[in-house]
């Protein structure tokens, strides 16, 4: 990750697409689209004469299928239609697309180029800036992967329309994290944002603020050596509830994950750094207005603390957590005894009413 990414916001996607390429030396250019934007996204930006000569790639939709044998599909294609190390793809999609295109394309002929075009709130503020491309693996989030950042992303909120409310309150979720990583009013802008109102131009406004949170820590941190882990605050409790609910095979929202997976890491940040107590119930009442709860109960806390010990964060197979001392001071490298977590998980269920 040697060069500086660009990040452009606009909402004259085409436009972007167009000066980016006219400034790249390539030989093919490449769409990556799941069955999703195949559908809604890509007739909206097909008018441009790049995408319009380009291969397009589909993939099925859906995390269950951010898999190996899928990155594999995008090989085999890439290899059918004469991609070389000339070449450059576009992923149009949602984080699912960004990780997966992110890595096919970092592997295909030990790396070509990649432009991300984020097509959901969760993808722009998330997924698609700061480098991390991967898929699942053996039932794990994103466990086979590696660092590298497209050559430039397109973030826009002109598709956000063909989105249900729940991917938006999910991409809001990051969006939380990024204003309690940074400071007081940047949050407390984010706590008054009203979802009914499908003001997207303000929505642009607090997205661009939160992805230079992200993109400053990147530039910092690029391999996640220190500062970077501060990006991890709601996400080792956040995929343990991923994980498990996917083995319950009912799958949830990733935003939806974290937004649960923060009330358990600040309760823990209240215990452990002296977080205030106003804020994490000011928190919790925010998510279980927006996001509801994700239902557990003690028989489900070993399988939750193996998750956690599993998390890619955890080195020596204990609990590591990002946690906060108020909002804006941030502590890496916490670690948590299991009893610890139990009760964070115990004041999470009183919390949320489960």
């Amino acid at each position: 990750m040697e060069h500086n990414q660009r990040i452009i916001f606009t909402n004259d996607v085409s436009a972007a697409i167009d000066q980016l390429l006219a400034e790249a030396d390539f030989n093919r250019l490449f769409v990556l689209t799941d069955t999703n934007t195949s559908y809604f996204v890509l007739p909206r930006i097909a008018d441009n004469a790049h995408i319009a000569d380009a291969t397009n790639i589909t993939i099925k939709s859906g995390d269950m299928n951010k898999t190996i044998e899928a990155a594999a599909d995008v090989w085999r294609a890439l290899c059918d239609n004469g991609g070389t190390r000339k070449s450059i793809m576009i992923n149009v999609g949602g984080g699912m697309v960004t990780d997966l295109g992110g890595f096919a394309a970092s592997t295909f002929k030990r790396g070509i180029r990649f432009i991300n075009v984020p097509t959901t709130l969760l993808s722009a503020v998330d997924a698609a800036v700061g480098g991390k491309t991967g898929v699942n693996f053996r039932g794990l989030k994103n466990e086979i992967g590696g660092f590298n950042e497209a050559e430039a992303v397109v973030i826009s909120t002109c598709f956000f329309s063909t989105l249900p409310l729940t991917e938006i309150k999910s991409g809001f979720a990051e969006m939380l994290k990024h204003g309690l990583l940074k400071d007081a009013a940047t949050y407390d802008r984010l706590l008054a944002y009203d979802f009914e109102s499908r003001d997207y131009d303000h929505l642009l406004s607090l997205l661009r603020e939160s992805v230079e949170v992200k993109a400053e820590i990147v530039r910092c941190d690029p391999h996640e050596r220190g500062l970077r882990r501060a990006l991890n605050l709601g996400h080792t409790a956040g995929h343990a509830f991923e994980s498990y609910a996917m083995s319950r095979k009912s799958p949830i929202p990733h935003g939806y994950a974290v937004a649960w997976g923060m009330v358990v890491e600040l309760t823990l940040a209240n215990m452990l750094c002296g977080f205030p107590s106003a804020r994490v119930q000011e928190y919790a009442q925010f998510v279980l207005e927006n996001y509801g709860s994700f239902h557990i109960t003690c028989a489900d806390y070993d399988a939750l603390l193996t998750l956690m010990r599993h998390d890619k964060k955890s080195e020596h197979g204990e609990m590591n957590f990002t946690l906060l001392g108020d909002v804006g001071d941030v502590k890496i490298n916490c670690s948590a005894t299991d009893d610890d977590v139990r009760a964070a998980l115990d004041i999470y269920r009183d919390l949320l009413h489960i």
